[in-house]
């Protein structure tokens, strides 16, 4: 190991303490979900917005609350609905009598930590806006231009079970979300701590644990966690392979719609940085790519209707792919 990778390991060793601190903090209120916790930090530290699937109940919007709430940070709340307007999420012109001209009434999405509950129950109109403000960082509002707040990052929710009157993400769109998690249920020891808590008298609070100028310097550090050329290889093979399986010896070209976009290549580097910060090191090794990819591919790897005849589905193809390649 070069000096200069030593520095960045001994920086990051020093740096990241606040993690375990920040998940016993959120732990105060949320029971287990270490899976989705942790995937929130790494959107958190990469700048990647993410998108969170599971049914109701299981604290998705309570853990982005929460999370939130530990960082010292503007928080807003954004909740989907089929009468929602483009406006009611980026702002509107109101019309100001006194000055006799139209003065900007910013929306929720000016803010550091968007969450948009449901955001498969609003029409493609406001996800269009959302998702616009999400890739390039800007908003416009009449014929002014408003740009977003560095920190800016949007969490999203989704219920997979109930289609009727919702509006699924295109696959075009949900491309711009870093991560796609799958939440389960929690253990049975843990949803028997969730109904004491749950039914107390007292309400579990969390505390300010960092500010969002320190989560800035945090993520300038994980930008800097050395990634060795072999392990960008990889993933490039990685990607390849689902565009060009026969070249890796795998045989499902028949199912594979679409491959994975070069975007994938790029987020999963991204987070596999973000999770080697998670545990206190200053370099990637194959099991940061390995512990990500489900959650960086998934929805970024189309099948065709073959596919869903034969009940395949994406996480299939991907732990085939992860079989066939061989690790550096």
């Amino acid at each position: 190991m070069d000096t200069r990778i030593k520095e960045i390991n001994e920086k990051v060793k020093e740096s990241s303490v606040f993690i375990e601190e920040l998940k016993k903090e959120i732990s105060k209120v949320i029971v287990g979900q270490s899976y989705m916790v942790e995937r929130l930090l790494i959107g958190l530290l990469s700048s990647g917005n993410v998108l969170l699937e599971g049914v109701p109940g299981l604290a998705k919007t309570l853990t982005v609350k929460t999370l939130s709430d530990c960082l010292s940070t503007e928080f807003s709340r954004i909740q989907f609905t089929p009468d929602l307007l483009p406006a009611d999420v980026i702002g509107t012109l109101i019309y100001d009598q006194k000055k006799n001209e139209f003065i900007p009434k910013k929306g929720p999405i000016f803010s550091n930590i968007v969450l948009a509950d449901e955001i498969n129950r609003a029409p493609a109109k406001v996800q269009s806006a959302l998702l616009q403000a999400m890739q390039e960082h800007c908003v416009t509002i009449g014929d002014v231009t408003y740009k977003m707040s560095e920190h800016f990052l949007v969490l999203a929710t989704q219920n997979p079970i109930e289609q009727e009157g919702t509006y699924p993400l295109p696959e075009a769109q949900i491309d711009r979300f870093m991560l796609k998690l799958k939440v389960g249920y929690p253990e049975k020891s843990e949803e028997k701590e969730i109904i004491k808590r749950m039914t107390a008298t007292t309400v579990p609070t969390v505390n300010k644990i960092i500010s969002i100028e320190e989560i800035q310097e945090m993520k300038k550090l994980v930008e800097s966690i050395y990634i060795d050329e072999n392990l960008m290889d990889y993933i490039v093979d990685l990607v390849f392979a689902s565009r060009e399986p026969e070249k890796y010896g795998l045989d499902v070209k028949q199912y594979v719609e679409y491959g994975i976009s070069p975007r994938g290549s790029i987020f999963l580097a991204k987070a596999a940085k973000a999770h080697a910060f998670l545990e206190h090191r200053g370099f990637v090794v194959p099991d940061d790519i390995k512990a990500v990819s489900m959650d960086v591919l998934r929805h970024r790897l189309i099948l065709n209707y073959e596919a869903e005849a034969e009940e395949i589905i994406p996480e299939d193809i991907i732990r085939m792919i992860f079989d066939r390649v061989e690790v550096p």
